[in-house]
């Protein structure tokens, strides 16, 4: 029998509809992803009832006629200038309910919902070698990047290797680093330090650009906070006050012993004195000084951002799994010609 597709969209999201949540996505991830950790049921409900940074977020279940949730879709809609053409996709189908159409019905209603609101691109990642490949190129998507995804083993790692890099000296330079919200002194530095990531290999995704002020960053560390997750940052600073790089972790809410590489970035003027390797060097050590639980970090790069992978896998980074990025090019309606007197 056809399941059928409901909407329901954060802040009401029910505690019964996020533990159904967590249930499909755990299954799909062990199918899909065998031997990656899904997000804890914790994680889960913090994802639904947050608003995203400059976005908002619409989900669906897809429900059996029983009322058994068989599939889940969720659409972030961004809205910041540059980036307001864009949606998107996460979707995930139990396994034991494939091939039923359950995934052809969510990605009929995200579909809808993109045209109501104009996007231009809806973007979503998938296994390689996946049936969710098939999924999205039988669904008219087009392959626009590959990402690596690199998992390290603090129980491996090199530390007297870790640390020398650590403790290398870069002449002009010096290291900053704290915990949730950057400080006000370096607010603005680091704000433009973050237009940095619009350079990042991108592939042919439409993905816009994003650009930062001192409120946004301030943004961005509240909704971390606001999922209960934690987040640090290490920067190298410039002897003018300029912010040269940074990289920043986040560790999820629950005490999982895995943390997640969010943004690491060099300042193009300051690229080519190793500031990279220096500020995840000193991230790795200040993990194992202040969050001892924690025993791996998991980051992913783009296939052809061949400098930042070489200095991965020179701090000890291994290849954990590989995911491609599909792109559906969506059909706008033209903006209305203001009317002239």
């Amino acid at each position: 029998m056809t399941d059928h597709v409901r909407l329901a969209s954060p802040p009401s999201v029910p505690m019964a509809d996020a533990a159904a949540w967590h249930r499909v996505v755990a299954a799909s991830m062990a199918h899909d992803f065998p031997g990656v950790p899904a997000p804890a049921p914790e994680q889960i409900q913090a994802q639904l009832a947050t608003p995203g940074l400059d976005s908002r977020r619409l989900t669906w279940l897809a429900t059996a006629s029983d009322d058994v949730v068989t599939g889940v879709a969720a659409l972030r809609l961004f809205s910041s200038p540059g980036r307001d053409h864009l949606a998107e996709l996460q979707l995930h189908v139990d396994p034991a309910h494939r091939r039923r159409g359950t995934g052809s019905l969510l990605l009929s209603a995200v579909l809808d919902a993109c045209r109501a609101d104009n996007r231009r691109s809806l973007i979503t990642e998938t296994a390689a070698d996946s049936p969710g490949e098939a999924f999205c190129e039988r669904s008219g998507f087009s392959r626009a990047l590959t990402l690596n995804h690199l998992v390290l083993s603090l129980a491996d790692v090199e530390w007297t290797e870790v640390d020398e890099l650590a403790d290398a000296e870069r002449p002009g330079y010096r290291l900053a680093g704290w915990t949730g919200t950057v400080p006000d002194v370096l607010a603005d530095a680091f704000a433009a330090a973050k237009n940095a990531m619009n350079d990042m290999p991108v592939g042919d995704l439409d993905y816009g650009t994003s650009q930062w002020d001192a409120d946004r960053v301030r943004s961005m560390a509240e909704v971390v906070s606001g999922r209960g997750d934690t987040l640090l940052t290490v920067a190298a600073v410039h002897e003018d006050g300029s912010m040269a790089g940074y990289t920043e972790i986040v560790l999820p809410r629950g005490g999982t012993a895995r943390a997640e590489q969010y943004d690491t970035a060099v300042v193009p003027a300051h690229r080519g004195h190793g500031l990279g390797l220096w500020v995840k060097a000193a991230m790795l050590r200040r993990l194992r000084a202040e969050h001892p639980a924690v025993t791996a970090v998991r980051t992913d790069n783009a296939e052809d951002n061949v400098h930042m992978i070489d200095v991965n896998r020179r701090l000890g980074f291994g290849t954990e799994r590989r995911t491609h990025e599909y792109q559906l090019d969506l059909p706008t309606r033209p903006k209305p010609t203001p009317l002239t007197r």
